[in-house]
């Protein structure tokens, strides 16, 4: 079959979750009697057009935290970011400034002026072709059933809703406000778990005993600890994350959950454990957020009661006000060795030496972009390129739970950005667009070798690597994500007639094209261990 040949397609599917249940209550409806679907049902013929067990792309099926086109929301006026003049830390920290600060390192990209990346953009239009037909493939026009990219998707590699499938074991009394705290539990630690499972390590499901890799893997690893209920102390409720459970981990116990053990290594397993341990402690310590019992779900309950927070036809929280809940309250997680601004530590925020840099002891005043545009000495500050890339990947994941069950619109989505990790990075790499400068490769490569030498591993195929604070690193992130700020508008203009006046979203883009062509590309390219063209030497706490 060629790359682009027709696959079958979720959209056109009905939802056999729904059809097999004869309840007329939807799953969105927090009763659902809903059954698992016998195994020669059109859910499996349907929906298993990929399978994340070999390394593909996963599904994405039609289910009801697929989006909704057909609602329109009053315009809510959003809080500014706070000044960098004033509060340079709180302006890093703040989800605008993301945007605004990659478009530096992207403006030089479109001048091919980065230090460490040739830049073709004649190959752009390249990587417009390869994603648009990824959708067409995948998808029926008009595209309004692809879902935001999220980390419920992941938990239906192999055409399984495993989280329809879970809600449908909680009884009745257990009501739509304790399902959605339930699926924010597993969700945030789910996400928090995912930072590349290298290429060695497989998990095989108790459930039905196929085996999964990467992403996909971990997702599914990580709901069958949730439901034996290795994250919760309630022995009431096996179902729920919170701090007690979290600050007595050991790494043993997470190995034991992801099968990780001599020839199925999981990478940076001790730097995950750490983080969720610090992640129980964060939970205590942030009881605004999460309550006295610490637990990931009661931040929904902080949204509902937040003053920001409108009730029209349907509940409207501001984005604003959920990052400050995930940056502020999980902020005791990053490790003390992270980029920090008087005293205040960033998070996912480094220095990048294509941003401006401040000079000792300036004789005149030093133009520096700025969102006001006024011009100015250079500050410390500007120099750190801040990226939140986790945070960033909660709130798409964990908006779909409350948005599917609680029915929660949230404004201001625009302001989040593409991803910056290595599967959206990547595909600018593998199709050209970018091409790591000469002395970058060799170090890289240097890097890499030192790497199987540390470690013992073989090195089927050989690819530079970097630690995640690396000047490459952290320039190739910037470019990325405002290279996906600009695919997602040619990806429209290249759909136009499919679209039939529709417009796609960043996080539908996200998820139906260009994680999904990162991943491919690097299937292609490198099949053996379909890793990306550059890698990261992670702790398991980044990606």
């Amino acid at each position: 079959m060629g790359l682009f040949s027709r696959k079958d397609k979720s959209s056109k599917a009905p939802n056999p979750v729904l059809e097999t249940s004869r309840s007329n209550t939807s799953l969105a409806s927090g009763n659902s009697s809903l059954k698992s679907p016998a195994p020669t049902s059109n859910f499996s013929r349907n929906y298993n057009r990929t399978s994340g067990g070999t390394g593909s792309s996963p599904t994405t099926p039609l289910t009801p935290f697929s989006p909704s086109h057909t609602m329109s929301h009053p315009k809510v006026d959003l809080p500014r970011a706070p000044d960098p003049q004033l509060d340079p830390a709180g302006y890093l920290r703040s989800l605008n400034a993301v945007r605004e600060r990659c478009s530096i390192v992207t403006d030089k990209a479109y001048r091919n002026d980065l230090h460490h990346f040739d830049v073709d953009m004649g190959k752009f239009d390249d990587v417009v072709t390869f994603v648009a037909n990824i959708i067409k493939r995948d998808y029926d026009a008009p595209f309004t059933t692809i879902p935001g990219h999220g980390r419920h998707q992941h938990f239906a590699v192999g055409g399984r809703d495993r989280v329809a499938h879970l809600l449908a074991t909680f009884p009745e009394e257990v009501d739509n406000t304790e399902r959605c705290r339930r699926l924010i539990d597993l969700f945030l630690v789910s996400v928090l778990l995912d930072a590349g499972a290298g290429t060695q390590w497989s998990f095989k499901s108790s459930e039905n005993g196929k085996v999964y890799r990467r992403s996909e893997g971990i997702a599914v690893a990580s709901l069958e600890m949730f439901k034996l209920g290795l994250f919760s102390s309630n022995k009431s409720n096996k179902y729920q994350v919170d701090k007690d459970a979290l600050r007595q981990l050991k790494v043993e116990q997470l190995a034991q959950g992801l099968q990780s053990g001599p020839g199925n290594e999981m990478a940076g397993l001790e730097g995950r454990t750490q983080l969720l341990v610090r992640l129980g402690h964060a939970l205590d310590q942030k009881q605004e957020f999460f309550g006295e019992e610490g637990r990931p779900g009661n931040m929904l309950d902080y949204l509902l009661s937040h003053p920001s927070t409108q009730a029209s036809s349907n509940l409207i929280v501001l984005i604003p006000t959920l990052w400050k809940v995930l940056m502020d309250g999980l902020a005791p997680i990053w490790p003390a060795s992270r980029t920090a601004i008087n005293g205040v530590p960033l998070g996912d925020a480094w220095p990048c030496s294509s941003m401006p840099q401040p000079s000792p002891a300036p004789t005149s005043p030093t133009f520096s972009p700025f969102p006001n545009g006024q011009s100015h000495s250079v500050a410390p500050w500007e120099s750190i390129l801040p990226f939140h890339k986790l945070t960033q990947w909660l709130c798409y994941s964990l908006m779909q739970p409350m948005q599917s069950i609680m029915k929660i619109h949230f404004a201001g989505q625009e302001l989040l950005t593409g991803l910056p990790e290595y599967r959206n990075g990547g595909l600018f790499i593998d199709l050209g667009v970018l091409t790591l400068k000469k002395a970058d490769e060799e170090r890289g490569l240097q890097n890499y070798q030192k790497h199987t030498q540390r470690t013992g591993s073989n090195g089927i195929e050989v690819a530079p690597m970097f630690e995640p604070s690396d000047d490459v690193i952290v320039e190739w992130r910037g470019v990325t994500v405002g290279f996906l700020d600009k695919l997602c508008v040619e990806i429209n203009r290249a759909l136009r007639n499919e679209l039939a006046g529709t417009e796609l979203t960043l996080a539908q883009v996200l998820e139906a094209g260009s994680w999904k062509g990162g991943r491919e590309m690097a299937e292609m390219s490198r099949p053996n261990t379909k890793e990306p063209p550059i890698l990261i030497d992670s702790d398991g706490t980044v990606f």
